[in-house]
């Protein structure tokens, strides 16, 4: 079963997901290090491949959210300071956002993956944010999205 086919959309979809060019490649090498263990429990008859990955993605960002609070953007780094003329002091332990490389994709297939675009979606909750992402940008029917979470139809629709 060869899964280097799915590789660029997945690490798209990791990135729309985490917002961290770095941490998708991470998350994509252990969807894929997942995906060849359980090699001999896929069913073709269940899903296809494509769905099969994206499922076991969207399960890798979501446990790698988990595991950190909501990042920073820099519009909303701090409260107001009471000293509008004091220095700014930089934070150097933010986890700014990182763009997409452009070599990556070419700059049609980026509409998506626009830095604002991306921003603006990690403010919302990860399970939202998966549905938003597999349903409207991705085209996953509501049916497929249910079941790469684990969930209903009208859950999706109603996350949507």
């Amino acid at each position: 079963m060869d899964f280097e086919p799915y590789r660029g959309e997945l690490l798209a979809f990791c990135y729309r997901m985490l917002g961290s060019f770095h941490e998708a490649e991470d998350v994509v090498q252990e969807t894929l290090l997942r995906a060849w263990k359980a090699r001999d429990r896929y069913d073709p008859a269940r899903a296809s491949v494509r769905t099969w990955l994206y499922r076991i993605a969207t399960n890798a960002c979501l446990t790698a959210l988990e595991g950190r609070g909501r990042r920073p953007l820099p519009s909303g780094l701090g409260a107001p300071s009471d000293d509008p003329e004091a220095p700014l002091a930089p934070a150097l332990d933010v986890p700014w956002m990182e763009p997409f490389p452009d070599a990556r994709f070419d700059v049609q297939a980026r509409a998506d993956l626009r830095l604002a675009w991306v921003a603006a979606v990690q403010v919302v909750p990860a399970r939202q944010r998966a549905v938003l992402v597999l349903r409207d940008v991705l085209e996953f029917t509501a049916a497929e999205v249910a079941e790469q979470l684990g969930t209903t139809v009208a859950a999706v629709n109603s996350t949507l």
